[in-house]
């Protein structure tokens, strides 16, 4: 008698906070990106065969996937670096880790540079 427990599956986070709040970024476009390109066993367009979701919220991405599947957090990265550098974004955002299971879109500090400046 040994009961079927569902399996916990992992999710990843994916926080567009900033540039969504200054109207840069499509949190809509960027979801159809993902949902386009995310491969799952080398196929693209397999998502919903392998029970892997993708959920919006007005700022969030989150990307569950079953803990058998193996769904590497890295192609979240590749993927987002990819859709900054399309959209011409690159430049201005990058992709950091802010925790274990999740990523944030920040921008480039860029007051360093001025400092520089001012001393010359």
């Amino acid at each position: 008698m040994v009961k079927a427990s569902k399996k916990a599956g992992v999710k990843f986070v994916l926080d567009c906070t900033q540039p969504v709040d200054d109207k840069v970024l499509d949190v809509a476009s960027f979801e159809k990106y993902l949902h386009d390109r995310i491969k799952i066993d080398g196929k693209t367009g397999n998502l919903s065969a392998s029970n892997v979701t993708i959920t919006r919220d007005r700022t969030k991405l989150t990307v569950a996937a079953p803990a058998d599947l193996k769904f590497s957090k890295r192609q979240l990265k590749f993927l987002a670096k990819r859709y900054l550098k399309k959209q011409q974004l690159r430049d201005y955002l990058r992709v950091v880790a802010a925790s274990k299971n999740s990523y944030e879109l920040r921008y480039f500090s860029i007051s360093a540079g001025d400092e520089e400046e001012m001393e010359e």
